[in-house]
């Protein structure tokens, strides 16, 4: 067996999010596996550099697959890509050291933040942006963002369950960028937990609607409770950008 690096893109909107489920098949990982156990003709399994919600998009999510030597050829990828839906491709396929592993091996990651600010909307990225008509306060949502950056325990931004695992993650920094149209604001870090983005990026946009003041974030975040951060922002606005090995 050789071990390949895939790279993958998909459109989150009609999926159950990356992670296979024994009550669907409407799941990345799934339609994937499908796709590479009808070629190979055994049961093959893949492994992500992490989970993305149902709805989350991504350029560029890196899994890692062990497939029977001299079975890959240059048109392996474009009959890979043809059996799968139009909303999921594998951009690439590499052999990589049999040691690696696609979530084990990742140091940080990257996720993007759209809001589209347009009077007319995107007509055509309107599955990959939320919209948000009123006017955004962004200093004020620089200043809560602040708050985020660095180690914390992010148990109040998180839908996990366990008492088990650790909810302590790194963000090394929050970048809040201002287009013409649209604002995109980029998370980066050494791992996110579930909806971690979506409720922090709930948040800011109530500061930046003026509905919360910037450091009541820090309040928030230190009292890990879920309590007060009910508000998660839209899954289509999100998507994993980057990987980074």
């Amino acid at each position: 067996m050789t071990t390949f690096k895939m790279t993958i893109a998909y459109d989150g909107t009609r999926y159950q999010g990356w992670q296979r489920l024994g009550n669907t098949d409407l799941t990345i990982q799934g339609k994937i596996e499908a796709v590479l156990s009808k070629l190979f003709e055994r049961p093959i399994l893949i492994d992500g550099s992490g989970r993305t919600d149902a709805g989350v998009h991504a350029k560029a999510q890196i899994a890692s697959v062990e497939l029977p030597k001299n079975r890959i050829d240059p048109k392996s990828l474009g009959e890979i890509n043809h059996y799968l839906p139009e909303d999921i491709q594998v951009l690439s396929m590499e052999k990589t050291d049999d040691r690696f592993h696609a979530r084990f091996n990742a140091k940080q990651k990257i996720y993007r933040y759209r809001i589209s600010v347009s009077p007319a909307g995107n007509v055509f990225e309107r599955k990959e942006m939320i919209r948000i008509e009123d006017p955004l306060n962004l200093e004020a949502m620089r200043r809560a963002a602040s708050f985020l950056i660095g180690e914390h325990d992010f148990q109040s931004f998180t839908a996990m369950k366990s008492k088990t695992k650790s909810t302590v993650r790194t963000i090394e920094s929050i970048t809040i960028t201002a287009l013409s149209n649209e604002i995109q604001i980029d998370f980066l870090g050494n791992g996110f937990l579930r909806q971690q983005v979506r409720l922090m990026m709930g948040l800011l946009i109530q500061v930046a609607q003026g509905v919360v003041k910037p450091k009541a974030v820090k309040e928030i975040l230190e009292e890990k409770s879920r309590a007060n951060t009910r508000a998660i922002a839209p899954a289509k606005g999100l998507c994993l950008e980057r990987v980074i090995y």
